[in-house]
């Protein structure tokens, strides 16, 4: 059964989600603080997370770090905080979609699926090479591989890298890249964003930065993706 796991202070908010997620036929476990939430995350291993990021004892930013370090699980982060600082650190330490509180759970619940939606869209793809596989995609697998190492990616990072590799040597502006993540709908992303989720993929896959082989800048325009194709797709 598809498993959610709620890491939430405010009880009244756990109960309704947890209302709205088992209409859904979504088995559901929650905790409202942060450690017992790291906790219980590491054992039950869920498949999609709602974190809140003020909870009495640490933070949910500090949470998702933890988890982003051995899992790219979807999250979903709940928050009062209106700044737009707060929604590019939200990004920045790898959630896959912010909403404001107050909100709805049905809203919520359509942007968890859009989400689902863009990770279900890989399983029956193909494997993209390039640079004599010094680069690997596996769509299927959800998987990054670089130099023989296996990267974590979020899912949104993925969707960016995954379509620009399809396109080696075109030029995406940012709007053109917005809208690639705003495809499935609700996600609430504006054009900095990008520069957000652009650098998080080079952080964790270019040997050098500032020199990036793979997603490369094109100053006034945009960003282009440089690897040289071994072949043609290789599908399932």
């Amino acid at each position: 059964m598809f498993n959610v796991f709620i890491v939430e202070d405010e009880q009244t908010i756990v109960d309704v989600l947890t209302a709205y997620f088992e209409k859904e036929g979504w088995s559901v476990n929650s905790a409202t603080n942060g450690s017992d939430g790291l906790h219980l995350i590491k054992i039950l291993n869920p498949d999609f997370i709602i974190l809140d990021l003020m909870l009495p004892d640490i933070s949910g930013e500090e949470i998702c770090r933890e988890i982003r370090k051995e899992s790219n699980v979807p999250i979903i982060m709940l928050t009062a905080k209106t700044a737009e600082e707060d929604r590019i650190q939200g990004i920045e330490i790898g959630a896959d979609d912010y909403i404001l509180k107050p909100f709805s759970p049905r809203e919520l619940i359509v942007r968890m699926k859009a989400i689902l939606r863009r990770i279900d869209r890989f399983d029956n793809s193909s494997e993209l090479t390039f640079n004599n596989r010094d680069l690997i995609i596996k769509e299927k697998e959800n998987e990054i591989i670089v130099n023989g190492k296996y990267i974590e990616l979020t899912q949104l990072e993925f969707k960016l890298l995954t379509e620009m590799a399809k396109s080696p040597g075109i030029v995406f502006s940012r709007s053109n890249l917005l809208k690639l993540i705003q495809s499935d709908g609700f996600y609430e992303g504006y054009e900095r964003s990008i520069d957000v989720h652009i650098k998080n993929i080079r952080k964790k896959m270019e040997v050098n930065t500032k020199q990036p082989q793979y997603i490369q800048t094109v100053f006034g325009v945009g960003y282009r993706f440089g690897g040289k194709p071994d072949a043609a797709l290789v599908t399932f």
